[in-house]
């Protein structure tokens, strides 16, 4: 199994659940899903599913983290317009 695909699940599941650095993780779980998966057509090795999950998990992960940032910006906006 190649272990940057395991890598890139690892960081793309945590990217879900962690405010604000799941950011960063998704963006590192991208990075290493897109080398697991180049090296992986390399060397003809396991791991092409788990590496396509973690691309997937940190895309939306990614996704995720921005709209919970977008959304603490237009509280915080919302909030002190109001008050």
């Amino acid at each position: 199994m190649n272990q940057k695909a395991i890598t890139s699940l690892t960081l793309g599941i945590m990217s879900l659940f962690i405010p604000i650095v799941g950011l960063i993780l998704g963006i590192l779980g991208l990075v290493y899903a897109n080398g697991a998966l180049k090296s992986i057509s390399y060397t003809s090795e396991d791991g092409k599913k788990a590496a396509v999950a973690g691309k997937i998990c940190s895309i939306v992960g990614i996704c995720v983290q921005v709209g919970v940032i977008l959304l603490a910006a237009l509280g915080s906006i919302f909030f002190f317009s109001v008050g």
